[in-house]
């Protein structure tokens, strides 16, 4: 069975969706449609700009989906999932390549989301860490036991977790990890406390953008983040996805459990080769490939 696999922000590059445009006129024509529902030239940027300018909050997140979609749409029959799954950001892609949202509505939800959690990032100083070569419970401990808002927010592959809070917070558990074993404990360079409660503002501006749009029944299950089941139920897959902002991104179970229900490779469909790095770790023999025209 055929898992195709969506990343999250930060495997966004310069340059990134050019090839795809000079060689699909149905990649040209979504690329134009994109640039008119954002309001401005996202195709410049993600063509031509620097690193600096694709950081930006209101860029990163529709360009990863961009690259990710138009490239999932273009391989036309190739493309023939049999179950999806997205990492934070990316679960967004999953769903429009599941067909549960149109192309225009995932990508106004994805910018809608980058917003609120530009916003809710200014109104406290938050951050993120990524603990290396600890046991999760471990780090859950850590994190219970310390004063403030820290979280485990990334369960991303055995061994490497990514908590998130505010800054002294995170600061603290840190140290703590160290004390504790951990091989690293180091800050991200992130805006903000990204699956953390300090996300909440941005969940209930992101939450009524949801109800507001359509949600179809899907071609093939998500995996999402929150539950890591296998999902086709709209409804359900509209609550899991408010509630992705301030849960954490369960990847390494979601990944367990595509192979437990008959995985047997996992393509990744965007910028970059993360995902199929962390699906490696989490199980070696698994066979894994990048998407292409």
């Amino acid at each position: 069975m055929k898992a195709y696999i969506f990343p999250g922000q930060g495997a966004q590059f310069s340059g990134m969706g050019l090839d795809l445009f000079e060689n699909s006129a149905e990649a040209q024509e979504l690329f134009k449609k994109a640039n008119a529902i954002l309001g401005f030239s996202i195709t410049d940027i993600m063509f031509e700009g620097s690193a600096e300018d694709l950081k930006q909050t209101k860029v990163t997140q529709p360009a990863v989906f961009l690259h990710s979609v138009i490239l999932s749409k273009v391989m036309g029959e190739d493309f023939k999932p049999d179950m999806v799954a997205g990492h934070s950001l990316g679960e967004f892609s999953a769903l429009v390549a599941n067909n549960t949202l149109s192309f225009e509505d995932g990508l106004k939800l994805v910018y809608k989301r980058a917003m609120a959690m530009q916003q809710a990032c200014e109104l406290e100083p938050s951050t993120m860490a990524a603990v290396l070569g600890l046991e999760d419970e471990v780090v859950e401990a850590v994190c219970a036991e310390t004063e403030g808002t820290v979280v485990a927010a990334n369960y991303n592959c055995p061994g490497q977790l990514v908590i998130s809070g505010d800054v002294k917070s995170v600061e603290a558990a840190c140290e703590t990890l160290k004390e504790r074993g951990a091989k690293r404990a180091m800050i991200l360079p992130v805006g903000g406390a990204f699956h953390s409660p300090l996300m909440e503002p941005a969940r209930k501006e992101l939450a009524a953008a949801i109800e507001n749009t359509t949600f179809h029944t899907p071609t093939c299950p998500i995996y999402q983040n929150v539950s890591t089941f296998a999902v086709t139920d709209p409804e359900e897959i509209k609550k899991n996805l408010v509630f992705q902002l301030t849960a954490p991104v369960k990847w390494t179970q979601s990944v367990q459990n595509m192979i437990i229900d008959g995985a047997t490779i996992f393509t990744e469909v965007g910028p970059g080769k993360v995902l199929q790095g962390l699906v490696k770790k989490i199980d070696r023999k698994m066979e894994t490939a990048s998407a292409s025209i």
